[in-house]
């Protein structure tokens, strides 16, 4: 009998029993992982959201197995088949695969060829042959012909008219015998999945659709060292029909043992024939049936078990794989998510285009739009000077602080046109960054877009979206699907209930611990709080439209359906800024406003006074204020706020430069060093933008001088780096970076150009450019040819009088 789930659990995590217990009565009575991480520290003994996140993750798997479990059990309880043994083994078994294993003999299936030998009365004749080799198998197969009949059921068994026939029914009962053996299952399992070797081949005429998969047109590794990325480029080959996969055994000295009968020479084949065999203690003797029984052994390798194993490897492979291209994502995401806010500033959002024009839109400092147009600097109206004056007017008109720039196709060009505009504005004192426009055109065609900017054409809505995640990339992205962010690899190839489960923790988990305003949130924004689903979120907003901004949290529970158990979930998450009690602006919860009072009534000061004092609340001595609802950790929490009330965690907003003339992958030279912006981190390295419409990788192996496992202990999305140029593969769009800059770039012999491919076919190797998915993002666009000015200027300068 196993231990329980929480006895499982708590080993699993290494924590106690009692820390899991009380978090699974949390989460069963409805609570949160951010409430519980928070504000229930006491309770499970303080569990972080990382801890409580892995304890619902496997939770989830173990509930789901023993629900399975006792299916299991009923169904072979029915079946009037259920020995005390087996029910041992079924109830001790710790995974599912485990389980099915044992169940394989007794799951209903349709009528199989040992089912229909076993009716014909051959099972006994399978029983003699292997319980007694010295037997002559056609000798005693004559002792069981049995004609064609109709079983009781009504069905048609063409029985054994012959030895030849008796024998393979014979066999067939051995081989599902075999196949269904739970213990030689799991071993043989066990030894593919440590020796086996994953080829890949390319199927016959696909050339040149799958260029892109020509790392792995003959490819073998090991299957125990592939990485997670490796093995969904693989699957995705396979699923495109590009390559043929197979899992084998390496090369073994061949035995040669000699068939008396047949007189030939036979080869006794790989570790697992052998394994079948002696797990059923077949061995050759000499004897009558040996050569008979090894055969039955290598056809239910080669015909029953080598398939199953090598389709239940790929799939644990695969999951595991996914597992981890979700963890990649998630953790992007989560950096992308709480990557700095420039603020509250009125904004210009750019959202570049060449044929349709740059989409441009104005937004106040909490996100309004203001205003909105469409300006065509670039191909094929080239109206380089009608868009500088119109930008200016709307700079000028609105009194913008930022420009944000939407990092897609004609993102450079764009930003040359800002820096021309602030060149020409030099008292307003504007400031420029790129940012991505991932998910941009999602968020614009979407319901949400349509509620929050009904008047708005869905073009413009991007550059809405474009300018308002430059003031807080949070509160925008949170519109998005989070799939469509773009921060994951292989994101589509993986399960999408797994990363929808995934990711949506993330954001719940990043909305959490910043906080929002609930008199500035979106609905969307809103819905991620600990408690509020999307239609109470809803029910906030109109409420705060109807009657105006809240003024304390307590008021909260005015709103619709936002009854004591939701408050309790969020109140502590939501921010009252400016209200009636300065605890509402923090991240105090409203139950734990009595220990503020406790604190405040000691000291005999108010609490305006109090608040921000670090030195004064550094003295207090926190143990002197728990009781038996509130601990220390909790007391501890409050202080550390009352510190710095409503402190957001994320970092210091600052941006890349990129550098001048540098704006396609032409003009980049080998040595040259950039500043950029992390894009994407993945297992293998990282993806950076600098400005030339294609991110470069920065291999894992030269991110830094030392060793490192994970990119992610180096680098973070939204990070801003230095990097040098190592190779340009302008063709492929390829371009390798390194962030030691002390390296050189691997020079090539003049004219050599074999040599030069070689060399950017091994790199690419080394740095992970041999990943189909590294592919291009965006596609570069030509220039666009900068007018004199002068109208503009002259313009320019009249509206600066």
């Amino acid at each position: 009998m196993l231990p329980s789930i929480e006895a499982r659990i708590a080993k699993e995590l290494s924590v106690k029993p009692t820390q899991v217990a009380a978090a699974v009565g949390l989460l069963d009575e409805g609570a949160t992982v951010p409430f519980i991480a928070r504000y229930r520290k006491e309770v499970t003994d303080g569990l972080d959201d990382t801890q409580l996140r892995n304890l619902q993750e496997r939770l989830l798997y173990l509930r789901e197995l023993e629900e399975r479990r006792t299916a299991i059990l009923k169904s072979i309880a029915d079946q009037e088949k259920l020995t005390p043994e087996l029910q041992a083994s079924i109830e001790a078994a710790e995974t599912k695969q485990g389980l099915e294993d044992l169940y394989l003999p007794y799951k209903p299936k349709r009528r199989t060829k040992a089912q229909i030998a076993r009716e014909a009365g051959l099972d006994v004749l399978a029983t003699r042959l292997l319980g007694d080799p010295t037997l002559s198998p056609e000798t005693e197969a004559a002792n069981y012909l049995k004609p064609e009949f109709v079983t009781a059921e009504g069905d048609k068994n063409p029985g054994a008219p012959d030895v030849k026939a008796a024998l393979e029914g014979a066999r067939q009962i051995l081989m599902e015998q075999f196949a269904e053996d739970a213990t030689l299952l799991g071993n043989l399992r066990e030894h593919m999945q440590s020796n086996g070797v994953m080829i890949s081949k390319l199927a016959e005429g696909k050339e040149t659709e799958g260029a892109k998969f020509r790392d792995y047109f003959d490819y073998s590794e090991a299957l125990k060292d592939i990485p997670s990325h490796r093995a969904l480029a693989l699957f995705r080959g396979r699923a495109e029909e590009i390559l043929r996969l197979a899992l084998k055994l390496p090369e073994e000295p061949e035995e040669l043992v000699e068939d008396a009968q047949a007189k030939k020479v036979t080869a006794v084949v790989h570790a697992c024939e052998r394994k079948i065999a002696a797990r059923f203690g077949i061995v050759d003797q000499g004897r009558a049936a040996d050569v008979w029984l090894q055969q039955t052994v290598r056809w239910t390798w080669q015909i029953k078990v080598s398939w199953q194993v090598e389709s239940e490897l790929f799939t644990s492979l695969r999951e595991a794989a996914e597992e981890e291209a979700i963890r990649v994502f998630a953790h992007n995401l989560h950096d992308l998510l709480l990557a700095a806010p420039a603020g509250q500033h009125v904004t210009m959002g750019l959202d570049p285009g060449i044929r349709t024009g740059v989409k441009v839109a104005v937004v106040d400092h909490t996100g309004k739009v203001l205003d909105t147009s469409t300006v065509y600097p670039h191909q094929p109206r080239n109206d380089w000077d009608g868009a500088l004056h119109t930008l200016a007017l709307l700079i000028i008109k609105h009194k913008v602080d930022l420009i944000s720039i939407g990092n897609g196709t004609a993102s450079r060009e764009t930003d040359k046109l800002a820096a021309e505009l602030i060149r020409k504005l030099p008292d307003l004192k504007l400031t420029k960054l790129v940012v991505s426009e991932a998910g941009a055109s999602v968020y614009s065609a979407s319901e949400l877009a349509s509620k929050e900017l009904p008047e708005l054409d869905v073009s413009l809505r991007g550059a809405v979206s474009i300018a308002r995640r430059l003031q807080d990339p949070l509160a925008e992205l949170v519109k998005i699907d989070p799939k469509s962010i773009g921060v994951g690899q292989y994101q589509h190839d993986v399960s999408q209930t797994k990363l929808a489960r995934s990711l949506d923790a993330v954001v719940e988990d990043c909305v959490n611990a910043v906080g929002v305003d609930v008199n500035t949130a979106s609905p969307a924004l809103l819905a991620r709080i600990s408690g509020l689903s999307a239609s109470i979120a809803e029910n906030v907003v109109n409420f705060r439209n109807q009657n105006g901004a809240f003024k304390s949290r307590a008021e909260l529970l005015k709103v619709p359906r936002l009854g004591a158990k939701t408050f309790e979930q969020a109140a502590g998450f939501l921010r009252v800024v400016a209200g009636s009690n300065p605890l509402d602006a923090s991240s105090v919860h409203p139950e734990a406003y009595p220990v503020v009072e406790r604190i405040l009534a000691d000291m005999g000061r108010p609490m305006k006074q109090v608040m921000g004092d670090a030195t004064v609340l550094k003295a207090v001595n926190a143990a002197k204020y728990t009781d038996d609802k509130f601990g220390l950790p909790t007391v501890r929490d409050i202080l550390k706020e009352l510190e710095k009330p409503g402190r957001d965690p994320r970092p210091e907003f600052k941006t890349a430069e990129f550098k001048e003339g540098v704006e396609a992958i032409s003009d980049l030279k080998p040595d040259m060093v950039l500043e950029g912006v992390i894009t994407n981190v993945t297992n293998f390295g990282a993806f950076v933008d600098i400005g030339v419409h294609q991110d470069g990788l920065v291999h894992i192996s030269m991110m830094s001088s030392k060793f490192i496992k994970d990119p992610r202990e180096v680098v973070k999305t939204g990070e801003v780096v230095k990097v040098k140029v190592l190779e340009v593969d302008a063709a492929r769009k390829r371009i390798a970076l390194t962030m030691r800059l002390d390296d050189s770039a691997p020079r090539q012999p003049a004219g050599d150009a074999a040599a030069k491919s070689a060399s950017l076919r091994n790199d690419r190797t080394q740095s992970g450019h041999r990943d189909p998915q590294y592919k291009p993002q965006r596609a570069p666009e030509p220039v666009a040819s900068v007018g004199s000015g002068l109208m503009a200027d002259a313009l320019l300068r009249a509206l600066k009088k």
